[in-house]
């Protein structure tokens, strides 16, 4: 499913209180004139799509590239991610949690939005949705399908509940066809949403 499924699933599109109070207030400067609107809305794809995923990308292909730093990971994500210069005012602690043929992991956060700014950006509206905290950990394959994502019924599904202390980075399987490729070119297959696990990493084209 694309990031926009929350505009085309009705249980996806509540907001928070702050949330409609951002909106408001967005309104407000809007009508105004102190700001444009395209303006808001290119920002925060910059920063929730963009510049932000690439921080997480960088991880994942490194993972992907040099055995060593996915040990580190496995062992220690806090200080490896740290060790590339992806820090966190938060200073939260580190998971990373690796997909394979047989389990596959899926992050929510089930109390609030907690996410891994540092690493992946701005959260996606539907991350912080109640209907997706509470499915994600009901019904995980229903939301997965939800996103297009179908998982063998031989993988199992981990869900994994991040807090204020602790955030999750979910470690995508790399593609085949990729042996070739360089760390640059495998970070472009990498997505915000693989990252989360509700998608796949990218196959090359």
């Amino acid at each position: 499913m694309s990031d926009d499924h929350h505009h085309h699933h009705g249980d996806m599109s509540h907001l928070h209180e702050m949330d409609a109070r951002v909106k408001a207030l967005e309104s407000l400067l809007v009508e105004k004139g102190y700001v444009e609107s395209a303006a808001i809305d290119e920002l925060v794809d910059i920063y929730e799509n963009r510049i932000g995923p690439k921080n997480g990308a960088h991880v994942i292909a490194k993972a992907w590239t040099e055995p060593e730093f996915a040990d580190w990971l496995r062992e220690d994500a806090t200080a490896a991610i740290h060790s590339l210069g992806y820090t966190s005012r938060q200073g939260e602690h580190m998971v990373a949690v690796f997909n394979d043929d047989e389990v596959h992991h899926l992050v929510v956060c089930t109390l609030c939005s907690c996410y891994p700014w540092s690493v992946l950006g701005l959260p996606p509206t539907w991350y912080k949705s109640p209907p997706f905290r509470s499915r994600a950990v009901i019904d995980p394959r229903g939301v997965l399908a939800d996103f297009s994502l179908e998982l063998p019924e031989t993988t199992r599904v981990e869900v994994h509940d991040s807090t204020a202390e602790v955030r999750y980075l979910v470690i995508p399987q790399r593609p085949d066809g990729t042996d070739g490729m360089s760390a640059d070119q495998l970070a472009e297959l990498v997505s915000r949403n693989s990252m989360i696990g509700t998608a796949f990493a990218d196959n090359p084209q």
